[in-house]
């Protein structure tokens, strides 16, 4: 039997969620370090999975089948096409980043009892979503996917409820209150959407006899499998409702500005650039694949709500007073280009969304954990409580740049490539929807530069003329997400020749070619008139 690879590379940080957790409360350094082990034993498993991997070869690859739940028709089936992969490889990357970064986030604070901070705890949850997250992007048998998709919601709860900001205006009761609501709120708005999901999973099992998504879209291709349109349409609902919660979609979205707000730095990277790409990786995978007919005839009015999302996420951002919650709405903005890139429904859409799920991941990690140094400096997350930080902290101040000059999507940057893809398939469909979601750059570059004007420069203010610049540890942290950020955006053909094959695949399920360009039509048959 072939080395069950996928299972291992998801097996691994729950082993260390589980070790880590076992580790006396007095050594909470040697929890960290463990943690931060498993993590990197993670990552360099993912990158075997992506050395393995063939791009040219079958589409689910590194696949394994066993009997689980057999008078139900559930198996454990696992497999990767390029999305997978790329995916996988973010998630990877990012937790140890993530760990690091969280070092002292959850250490007990002398000063405060009431506030004792479990640290072997703090970094057990984190791997365990890490776990979670990889078999979501693993998984090819339905009931095992929304296993994981809806069981990652508990230790994301227990992170964002019991490990709050500790830059928190207001007192300790008050901070501990709006923890609690917005992990709560969290909480509900992803387990009423998981519950219309498991609705729809019964739903499906019932039309087509088992949970296999690659027996049911190779029965749809071969028209054994006879679903009704009605029905059809009922079960794309139930998944997308699902997905557009946790992607965040509007006006789903409400849960996620109050998520990032209260949480730490760190757990606020883990929600938007890990977690949520769960939601917009399965509009793709099981969306699109199990029900194409459906998708084609949603797509009018999800690319309204993608349009919304983009412009809406993009002006509440510009009039934000908070760090964080800035960066909330600004991943609003991006995560409708992803879904709009979609649900645009051409090879150069679908190819730019996926890039921007990677790309977006790490710009806002980026950004958002320059932004936790920052306030935990300060103590406050309001921006006009800074002001020429670069004057003290030029280091701090530069990476905060580069961090939001990859947000507004800066050429030369990641980010840019997905961007411009997602437009450019966009225009080639449908071009008055493209044109209206070139507004979110525009708001981009106007909410970015903004915040940082008013943190960065300008006069030096009293509180941070003392602030140091970033330490050796925090240093290790930024450099290498703003490497990767300068090399893929000048060299993306390392992703996109894993992504592309996959994209065909997506557009082959929905049986969607891309269109062709009007001027070239019209120079042809001007020729042909010649």
């Amino acid at each position: 039997m072939d080395f069950p690879l996928l299972t291992v590379t998801a097996a691994v940080p729950a082993v260390g969620a589980i070790l880590t957790a076992a580790v006396p409360a007095a050594r909470r350094t040697a929890a960290k370090w463990l943690a931060l082990f498993f993590s990197l034993v993670t990552l360099a498993l993912a990158v075997l999975v992506a050395v393995r991997f063939e791009p040219g070869g079958d589409r689910y690859q590194l696949t394994e089948s066993r009997p689980w739940i057999a008078d139900f028709g559930v198996r454990y089936e696992l497999g990767v096409d390029g999305i997978g992969v790329v995916l996988i490889g973010l998630t990877a990357l990012l937790i140890p980043f993530v760990i690091a970064a969280g070092w002292h986030d959850a250490d007990p604070l002398e000063t405060s009892s009431k506030r004792w901070r479990p640290t072997q705890g703090f970094f057990a949850l984190i791997l365990m979503v890490e776990a979670m997250v990889i078999i979501s992007f693993e998984a090819t048998d339905v009931f095992l996917f929304y296993i994981f998709f809806e069981a990652m919601l508990i230790p994301m709860y227990f992170l964002i409820g019991g490990f709050g900001d500790r830059a928190h205006s207001g007192s300790d009761e008050n901070a501990a209150a709006q923890r609690s609501y917005a992990a709560v709120k969290f909480l509900l708005y992803n387990l009423v959407g998981g519950l219309i999901m498991l609705a729809a999973v019964i739903g499906l099992y019932v039309v087509a006899g088992n949970f296999s998504l690659q027996e049911i879209t190779a029965a749809r291709a071969a028209g054994t499998l006879d679903m009704a349109t009605n029905t059809e349409r009922l079960l794309f609902l139930g998944f997308f409702f699902a997905f557009a919660v946790k992607a965040p979609l509007w006006p789903l979205h409400t849960w996620l500005p109050n998520a990032m707000g209260e949480s730490t730095a760190p757990v606020a990277v883990l929600i938007t650039a890990v977690v949520d790409k769960v939601g917009t990786f399965a509009m793709l995978r099981f969306c699109l694949g199990l029900f194409p007919d459906a998708s084609k005839w949603a797509t009018p009015v999800i690319l309204v709500l993608a349009l919304i999302s983009i412009v809406y996420g993009a002006l509440v951002a510009v009039g934000q007073r908070d760090i964080k919650r800035l960066v909330a709405y600004a991943s609003i903005s991006h995560f409708g280009f992803i879904v709009l890139g979609i649900f645009a429904m051409t090879s150069q859409g679908q190819s730019g969304a996926t890039l921007y799920m990677v790309n977006h991941g790490l710009s806002t990690a980026a950004l958002m954990l320059v932004a936790g140094f920052l306030i935990s400096r300060r103590g406050s997350r309001l921006i006009a409580d800074y002001g020429g930080v670069q004057k003290v902290a030029p280091v701090l101040a530069g990476t905060f740049l580069i961090g939001g000059l990859a947000t507004l999507s800066l050429p030369g940057l990641a980010p840019f490539v997905s961007e411009f893809l997602v437009l450019v398939g966009t225009f080639a469909r449908y071009p008055v929807v493209g044109i209206i979601a070139t507004v979110g750059i525009v708001l981009a570059a106007l909410y970015t530069l903004v915040l940082y004007q008013r943190t960065m420069t300008g006069p030096v203010k009293e509180e941070v003329r003392t602030m140091p610049d970033l330490r050796l540890r925090e240093v290790l942290v930024v450099a290498p997400l703003i490497a990767l950020l300068i090399g893929l955006g000048v060299y993306p053909k390392v992703l996109t020749d894993i992504v592309n094959p996959a994209v065909e695949h997506t557009m082959s399920d929905v049986k969607q070619t891309d269109p062709k360009p009007e001027v070239a039509v019209e120079a042809k048959n001007g020729e042909e008139a010649k």
